[in-house]
């Protein structure tokens, strides 16, 4: 109960502090500019009553597993959990997939260390937002079936790209709102970006094309009958 306690006051401490204040300013915008251009794009409007669910699934999800993790470097890990943004992204869409790994990140981080690294919730929300933009393609559905060569493609571009713009939010941010050494988070940033591109390379993209070949498989299956 303490540990769970002390989870609770970590994240609300860390949520009112400059750097969480400056992390929701950016979530915000960001969820804004996501739901513009949905609307351009005629590919949905806001968040549905599952999107919502999938958010706090996904995020709990994340979160808990996170706590499996193997240390490669200074406050760096390596965590499996990160194939669950690329896989909740592509499904749900680009809100849903930033929501579960900034949500996820920061609970992670307030349960298990007292306080939150919002500069890396931003860097895990990255990689969902992207894997997510996929879906602004009306011609992929992964619940659908609707996958092709080009897509696999993407999904490996559109990753490479979020760890880079994730790794800038992350170094920025514990630069310049929190005052780590440059050094050091590069060092960190790098080793991150390296092992979360090789999870999501080897388990979160494989993961996805299954499930939607699964469904059109299944979906071949019905028409058949």
């Amino acid at each position: 109960m303490s540990q769970f306690i002390k989870g609770i006051t970590g994240f609300f401490k860390s949520l009112v502090a400059p750097q969480g204040i400056v992390a929701i300013i950016i979530v915000l915008l960001i969820i804004v500019a996501v739901a513009i251009t949905k609307k351009k794009s005629n590919t949905g409007r806001g968040l549905s009553t599952r999107n919502v669910v999938a958010v706090g699934i996904g995020a709990a999800l994340y979160g808990v597993l996170s706590i499996i993790s193997i240390p490669i470097g200074p406050n760096t890990s390596f965590r499996l959990a990160i194939a669950l943004l690329i896989i909740f992204g592509a499904i749900f869409g680009p809100t849903v997939g930033f929501l579960v790994g900034f949500i996820g990140n920061a609970l992670n981080d307030a349960f298990s260390y007292g306080q939150v690294w919002w500069s890396w919730a931003l860097l895990s929300a990255t990689i969902g937002l992207f894997a997510g933009f996929l879906t602004l393609d009306k011609d992929f559905d992964v619940l659908a079936g609707k996958i092709n060569k080009i897509h696999f493609a993407k999904l490996y571009a559109f990753a490479i790209v979020s760890l880079i713009v994730g790794c800038i939010f992350a170094f920025c941010g514990d630069v310049f709102l929190y005052g780590e050494s440059a050094a050091k988070v590069l060092i960190q940033a790098l080793i991150a970006a390296l092992t979360d591109f090789a999870v999501i390379a080897v388990i979160g993209i494989p993961v996805t094309i299954a499930i939607a070949k699964l469904r059109q498989k299944n979906n071949n299956l019905e028409l058949d009958e």
